[in-house]
């Protein structure tokens, strides 16, 4: 079990994914785009285990988050969401920091079973 941050512009996404997660014993905080993802971080240092961000959202994308947190939580394991190609992309550049880049549309299983990899 790990303590998920799960940010998501979409609340139906959120909702779906948070459940998914809660099934398998995690404890799921989640926001609602970048910036609301970081204050939760930085709120409470050290608190999550694993992050997972879509990358297209308002305010701060997830790339720009998962910079954010990865320095200032190195030990946090990170995992990045998107449905466009060219937010794949930007993604590989990022192979040092992120554990794990899932394309939309994927399934939940998909999902819990990124999360149990970095977990176990």
């Amino acid at each position: 079990m790990a303590r998920v941050l799960l940010v998501d512009d979409e609340e139906p996404v959120r909702a779906l994914l948070k459940r998914g997660l809660e099934m398998d014993g995690h404890v799921v905080t989640t926001a609602s785009d970048g910036g609301d993802g970081l204050d939760r971080l930085r709120e409470n240092p050290g608190s999550f285990e694993v992050l997972v961000t879509d990358i297209r959202m308002p305010v701060m994308d997830g790339i720009a988050l998962a910079l954010a947190a990865k320095r200032d939580e190195p030990a946090l394991e990170i995992i990045l969401m998107t449905g466009f190609a060219d937010q794949r992309e930007r993604a590989k550049n990022l192979e040092v920091i992120v554990a794990d880049v899932l394309t939309k549309p994927f399934g939940l299983a998909d999902l819990r079973n990124a999360v149990a990899r970095l977990v176990s």
